[in-house]
């Protein structure tokens, strides 16, 4: 079993614990790593406590760099009678630019955030833990340039959610942005 540390963290490969992920999550970890070898060993998972799961909280609790974390914000919009729902990816360190960047990408006239009970009940997740893996397919995945970067302070390891409040996952940026349906967008965070 592949073990690592982040802050006071101990990781375990996901693909061993899906009793830790959504049944979405573990799902999508399971093919991406069927189509990429290095996926089973490279996407972590660590336990938490689920009060814990917000980013400010489990950062000062585990000592994980606040620029190692990366936020999924789940956004909608309309127009012409038609919605669109896109996940938007930045690092905690920033903010997605839903009232420019993501209202262009997904062609509304306005992007707002989806309603907690609606993007629970929709994504399946749990607030505090949903993640870009194991998303409803009709939505669209946007990661900000800079989640793939190699920040000093977490050797380009990131953390994210893994669907529920109690873990977290953990992979290189380089790769999450890699993951199945990602679209990396220069611009789509705010400082």
């Amino acid at each position: 079993m592949t073990t690592a540390t982040l802050g006071s963290l101990t990781w375990e490969r996901a693909v061993d614990r899906p009793d830790l992920l959504a049944d979405s999550t573990a799902a999508a970890i399971r093919a991406w790593a069927a189509d990429d070898p290095q996926v089973a060993g490279a996407v972590l998972v660590a336990e938490i406590d689920p009060e814990l799961a917000d980013t400010a909280a489990m950062t000062e609790a585990y000592g994980v760099p606040l620029s190692a974390s990366v936020n999924c914000v789940l956004v909608g919009g309309r127009r012409a009678g038609a919605e669109k729902v896109a996940a938007a990816l930045v690092r905690a360190t920033t903010r997605a630019d839903v009232n420019n960047a993501v209202k262009r990408l997904l062609d509304v006239r306005k992007a707002s955030f989806l309603p907690m009970d609606r993007a629970t009940a929709e994504s399946g997740m749990e607030y505090g833990g949903i993640t870009p893996l194991g998303l409803p397919a009709g939505y669209r995945v946007l990661a900000d340039a800079a989640v793939a970067a190699d920040d000093a302070g977490s050797g380009g390891t990131v953390v994210i959610g893994s669907g529920l409040r109690r873990s977290k996952l953990s992979l290189p940026g380089a790769l999450l942005v890699r993951a199945p349906g990602v679209e990396v967008v220069d611009g789509l965070a705010l400082a």
